[in-house]
């Protein structure tokens, strides 16, 4: 899709940049020339073992910690990251994280997989997305570098995971 003469990707490129401008965190990485945009179709993923952070999730009702090496959730966009899984009140969930190397990278990563979302909605308050993937609701973030999401509960009980979990976020 055509937005004038801009792809919608370098649109988001350049919006995003204009954010970190307003709020004076404009980086190097916010180079609204490069060619290099990537999408779930051509972004590398890296080969790099992910870090432990699974002191940053909560340890009530965790009941496996499974850092992957890559290919999250079973996406092939996706790369490595920390997967918790978690039973509460007999209700199973996940919970996971991955950290790319630059909050642009964090921020295409979620756009990629919103874009796999049936039905997925912008959450304004988490700057995030909820939605379907098969039979699963996703409820997913970024901050920064990280890209944080929950799998498998409601819209309502996700959002109030994820809201504690961001406190913790870069």
């Amino acid at each position: 899709m055509l937005i004038g003469n801009l792809t919608e990707a370098r649109f988001v490129i350049i919006w995003s940049c204009l954010i970190c401008i307003g709020v004076g965190s404009f980086s190097t990485a916010c180079d609204i020339n490069s060619d290099q945009v990537s999408h779930s179709n051509t972004a590398p993923i890296s080969a790099a073992k992910p870090d432990d952070l699974s002191h940053l999730f909560s340890s009530s009702g965790r009941e496996k910690v499974e850092l992957v090496d890559g290919n999250l959730l079973g996406k092939d966009y996706l790369p490595g990251g920390n997967l918790v899984e978690y039973r509460k009140q007999g209700v199973h969930f996940q919970q996971f994280l991955i950290r790319a190397s630059t909050p642009e990278k964090a921020m295409f990563l979620m756009i990629d997989l919103k874009n796999d979302l049936v039905n997925a909605k912008f959450v304004p308050h988490l700057g995030g997305y909820f939605g379907l993937d098969g039979n699963n609701p996703i409820l997913v973030m970024q901050r920064g570098r990280s890209l944080a999401g929950v799998v498998g509960l409601p819209e309502r009980d996700a959002d109030n995971i994820l809201r504690e979990f961001a406190q913790r976020l870069d």
